[in-house]
C-alpha cells in the first residue's frame, strides 16, 4: 500500500530521531577512534622503517665482510708478486709486477675506505633504528592507553548502541529506497548527521534561517516533502517532532 505523505515524513524522523541518539552515544567516543586508527598506522609505518633499516645494516655489514675478504685477496696477491720479483730477468717484467702491486695496493685502499664509509653509514643507521625502536615502544603504549579508554567507553555504551542500531534498521523498513538513499546521502553531509529537521521558533533547526510563514503553512499540512531552501534539509513540523502529529 502506497504511503502518505505524512507517513513518509513520520518515518523519516523516527529514523532520523534514532540515528541522532546513535550519534551522541559516538559523539562520547570523541576522537578516540581516530586516534587510534592513526596511532595505528604510525605504528605500522615505524615497523616498516625499521625492517627497512635492519635491511640496510644486513648489507652494511655484507659489504664490510666482502671489502675484508678484498683486502686479504689483494694482500695475498701482492705477496705472491713480490715473490716474483726476484725471480725476474728485465726491467719490463719487474715494471709489470710493480704495476700489479701497486694495482693491488690501490684496491686495498679503496676497500678500507669503503670499510670506513661503511662503518659510519652503519653507526648513524644503527641511531635511527634505536630512536626508532623507542618511537614504537612509545606509540605502542600511547595505543594501549587509548585502546584501554576506547574499550571501557565501548563496553559501558555498546548494548545502548546496539539496541538503537536494531532500531534504525526497522525505521528503515518503512522508508522506500530512493527516499532512504537520498537522506542518508544528505545525513553524510552535515557533520551533526541532520537530514530531517523540524521548525523551531520560525526557523529550520539544522540551519537556523527563518522559514517563511507561507512555507510553515505547507509543511504542517504533510501534503508534500518539503525542503529548507537554505540548506536543504528535510523539514517537518513542530507536532511530528514532539509525536504529538
Amino acid at each position: 500500500m502506497e504511503q502518505t505523505v505524512e507517513q513518509k515524513l513520520k518515518a523519516l524522523w523516527a529514523w532520523q530521531s534514532v540515528q541522532t541518539q546513535i550519534d551522541k552515544i559516538r559523539q562520547v567516543r570523541g576522537e578516540l577512534p581516530i586516534e587510534v586508527a592513526d596511532l595505528e598506522d604510525d605504528i605500522a609505518g615505524l615497523d616498516t622503517r625499521i625492517e627497512k633499516i635492519r635491511n640496510e645494516l644486513d648489507e652494511l655489514e655484507d659489504s664490510i665482510v666482502k671489502r675484508k675478504n678484498m683486502i686479504k685477496d689483494s694482500q695475498t696477491a701482492i705477496k705472491k708478486y713480490e715473490a716474483q720479483l726476484n725471480e725476474v730477468k728485465n726491467n719490463r717484467e719487474y715494471d709489470a709486477i710493480s704495476k700489479e702491486i701497486e694495482i693491488q695496493g690501490l684496491e686495498i685502499q679503496v676497500c678500507e675506505k669503503r670499510i670506513r664509509e661503511a662503518e659510519f653509514e652503519i653507526k648513524n643507521k644503527t641511531e635511527a633504528y634505536d630512536a626508532t625502536l623507542k618511537n614504537v615502544e612509545f606509540s605502542k603504549g600511547e595505543l594501549d592507553a587509548k585502546k584501554q579508554e576506547l574499550d571501557t567507553i565501548t563496553s559501558e555504551t555498546q548494548k545502548e548502541e546496539d539496541q538503537l542500531l536494531d532500531e534504525a534498521k526497522d525505521a528503515e523498513k518503512n522508508i522506500e529506497d530512493r527516499l532512504l538513499k537520498v537522506t542518508n546521502k544528505l545525513r553524510n553531509s552535515f557533520r551533526n548527521g541532520l537530514a530531517v529537521v523540524f521548525i523551531e521558533r520560525d526557523s529550520c533547526s539544522g540551519c537556523h534561517n527563518k522559514i517563511p510563514p507561507q512555507l510553515q503553512s505547507e509543511i504542517r499540512q504533510r501534503k508534500k516533502i518539503i525542503i529548507c531552501e537554505h540548506c536543504g534539509r528535510i523539514l517537518v513540523d513542530e507536532e511530528i517532532a514532539n509525536g504529538e502529529g
